[in-house]
């Protein structure tokens, strides 16, 4: 068996295309996203970038506010504090990390929440863990979107998340067991990490250790979401070993090109409904 490819790429185009049409036929309203970058970090100032373009594609319109390393934490929250109260801002998103003198927590919730589109703020992952209507992390989303973009049944299923960040791993668990699917969260603390990866039905790793999951690790058939992007020599891997995992899982996301596109095309969906909301 070799498994088939959940296109990230594909689906995210689609729904990008989608976006795109309903900004244009929005009237009166154009959605509007704001993305602070504070310092220098090279990989942050890709994403920046990528983001900007996303937006463009769109038809929202992008406020980039780029700010040195040496800005203060209060110089930042008087900013959010300015962003918050624009009209013409619909969603704000702090790039992480932040340089050692800034509060990533404080900065975040500092956010308005009705702004918070990458659904970080403790309002949010609140409502989300309740079960009600909220930003979603644009990631675990993304996920959510192209599980059902090929009809992969959740219910009743046995999901493993390996990893309980706050970005992907615990929300993703809440989604799942919104949709009815059994869930095991796995971490760097846990015992025989295999045991579990080996039950299960539909498998989400977010660890960022290169080829951890090998195929050995994985229950023939199950369903593989990759959400690692890692930096080797020869070019980009994700948590999972591609090339023999594809041979036993009936599903598996390739790194790049499966989640991280969706990841931005969620962004725009979040900001698009905050714009709609207003």
């Amino acid at each position: 068996m070799t498994a088939q490819i959940l296109d990230g790429k594909k689906v995210a185009t689609d729904v990008r295309a989608q976006i795109a049409k309903e900004v244009e036929q929005t009237e009166g309203i154009t959605p509007g996203l704001a993305v602070v970058l504070v310092g220098d970090d090279q990989a942050s100032q890709v994403y920046v970038r990528n983001k900007e373009k996303a937006c463009n594609s769109v038809g929202i319109n992008s406020f980039m506010h780029l700010l040195p390393a040496s800005t203060r934490q209060e110089e930042l929250l008087d900013l959010i504090k300015k962003l918050n109260a624009d009209s013409k801002v619909h969603g704000i998103l702090v790039q992480l990390p932040v340089p050692p003198q800034i509060d990533p927590d404080i900065i975040l919730q500092a956010i308005d929440p009705t702004k918070d589109v990458d659904g970080f703020h403790p309002f949010n992952t609140g409502k989300l863990m309740a079960g009600l209507k909220t930003f979603v992390p644009c990631t675990p989303r993304g996920i959510m979107h192209l599980l059902a973009a090929y009809n992969i049944s959740l219910a009743g299923k046995h999901a493993v998340v390996v990893g309980r960040s706050n970005i992907v791993g615990k929300p993703m668990a809440s989604l799942l067991m919104a949709r009815d699917a059994t869930v095991t969260v796995c971490h760097s603390k846990t015992s025989d990490l295999k045991e579990f990866t080996r039950s299960a039905d539909i498998l989400v790793v977010a660890v960022g250790r290169p080829r951890l999951i090998t195929a050995d690790m994985v229950k023939p058939g199950a369903v593989v979401v990759d959400v690692g992007i890692n930096r080797l020599p020869e070019g980009l891997v994700g948590d999972v070993d591609f090339d023999t995992v594809k041979e036993v899982a009936s599903y598996i996301t390739p790194v790049p090109g499966g989640v991280g596109p969706l990841t931005i095309a969620m962004l725009l969906q979040n900001t698009l409904e905050s714009a709609l909301d207003k």
